[in-house]
């Protein structure tokens, strides 16, 4: 998924961090919320205007963060 045009990253809104749409909802904010155990659909319910494809782009941010950590030994 190409979540380039979902995550928006705006100096002086949330402190910099990367948020959806522009909005001030935070890409944090949703995995938090997703590892806490709430559901999509949950989400959705408490947040009008956000969108399945919003969630998803955040799952993806994460799993291509994930993707391009290494460990290096000393």
């Amino acid at each position: 998924m190409n979540y380039h045009a979902i995550i928006t990253l705006e100096p002086g809104k949330r402190s910099g961090k990367l948020c959806i749409r522009g909005m001030r909802i935070t890409v944090y904010d949703i995995l938090e919320y997703l590892a806490g155990g709430m559901t999509e659909a949950e989400i959705l319910e408490d947040f009008s205007e956000l969108t399945s494809e919003d969630i998803k782009a955040c799952l993806a941010f994460a799993a291509d963060r994930e993707k391009k950590l290494f460990v290096v030994s000393l």
